[in-house]
């Protein structure tokens, strides 16, 4: 994987020069792997934990442009499974124990732009599960799903998808729609909710949910990263945080949730052309939960990252403290061992 990793990097390099984007810095931290490239161009990634052996756990990416699909990875990068010939899937999320029929069963959820739909599918088998696509934003001028997280509700264990897209109104920007399985043991979706601003800059693409806390977080491009509650039983779109507006170089990017607790940890968000992740806590500040203030920043071997993914469950030698997985261009997704990570975030702190 060592000459793998030069000859990748090297050829992001050269991607940076030609593109006149930010080069790769100096002391950017080294992905313990680089994962095979996809055909066309990798856009976010998503962990699946293994139920029983943490070691077997896989990575889901998209590989967005027509034609591309769902790509699995194992934790050495390479190329397990996958399913393609699909139109620009965007982004990916995963949740656990969706009932169908008498059964509870893993799904990754992908919207897929060109169709207006979003697609479920089983996991680890990665076996389509939704009667050949759901449609969202119907009705909707503007619909070009990109942006997708998933919510699990911890009080009654029910999931749902908090959609975003390409262009939209302020005030009903993301749409929620509850998974639920047919009769026919496929999965259908029924709109619970509308909500988010949107500052009309760019676009909103990266979301991510926290089911502990019961938050969703979102990156309005160009403006900062909004927060929300995700439960819409709440019957409450307020704004809670609008946070990071000054602190990235052009595009606030993908968001990932690094637990230490059920309601400890970071938020990280990528600063797109500046390629590196800025960290703000979880917590908020010690009298504001919703205060998140920026607490670190490192700099990533990823070329203009789209999408991130991270978990703090242990899954082996090479990622004792869990792993952070981040797209990069030249169609691969880097994966990078949390303690290199928590060491930056602890210098940048004393």
């Amino acid at each position: 994987m060592k000459i793998i990793y030069k000859i990748v990097l090297a050829s992001l390099l050269l991607i940076s020069c030609k593109d006149k984007l930010a080069p790769v810095a100096k002391n950017a931290l080294k992905p313990s792997i680089i994962t095979q490239p996809t055909p066309h161009d990798t856009d976010d990634p998503a962990i699946w934990i293994h139920p029983t052996d943490p070691k077997k756990s896989l990575i889901i990416g998209t590989d967005k442009e027509t034609g591309g699909g769902l790509y699995i990875y194992d934790l050495e990068g390479e190329i397990v499974n996958k399913f393609t010939n699909m139109g620009r899937p965007n982004n990916v999320d995963i949740a656990y124990g969706l009932k169908i029929g008498d059964q509870k069963i893993d799904i990754a959820v992908t919207s897929e732009r060109e169709e207006n739909r979003i697609r479920i599918f089983s996991l680890p088998d990665l076996k389509p599960i939704d009667n050949g696509g759901i449609e969202v934003f119907v009705g909707e001028k503007d619909r070009d799903p990109m942006g997708i997280s998933l919510y699990t509700r911890p009080s009654d264990s029910a999931i749902f998808a908090v959609v975003g897209r390409k262009f939209g109104p302020s005030g009903s920007y993301l749409w929620q729609y509850q998974l639920s399985a047919s009769e026919n043991n496929n999965v259908t979706a029924k709109l619970v909710r509308k909500f988010g601003e949107f500052s009309q800059k760019k676009e909103i693409e990266a979301i991510a949910v926290d089911n502990e806390m019961g938050f969703v977080y979102c990156s309005d491009e160009q403006s900062g990263m909004r927060k929300y509650y995700a439960d819409p039983a709440k019957n409450d779109n307020t704004e809670l945080a609008f946070f990071g507006q000054n602190d990235f170089k052009s595009d606030n990017e993908g968001i990932a949730i690094y637990k230490k607790t059920d309601t400890t940890g970071y938020i990280l968000v990528s600063n797109q052309q500046k390629n590196t992740f800025l960290v703000y806590s979880r917590e908020g500040s010690k009298n504001n939960l919703h205060e998140h203030q920026k607490i670190a920043e490192f700099p990533t071997s990823t070329i203009e990252c789209d999408g991130a993914d991270v978990t703090s469950i242990n899954l082996g030698t090479k990622f004792p403290d869990g792993l952070f997985v981040a797209m990069s261009n030249g169609m691969t997704f880097h994966f990078y061992d949390w303690r290199i990570i928590q060491q930056q975030i602890d210098l940048q702190q004393k």
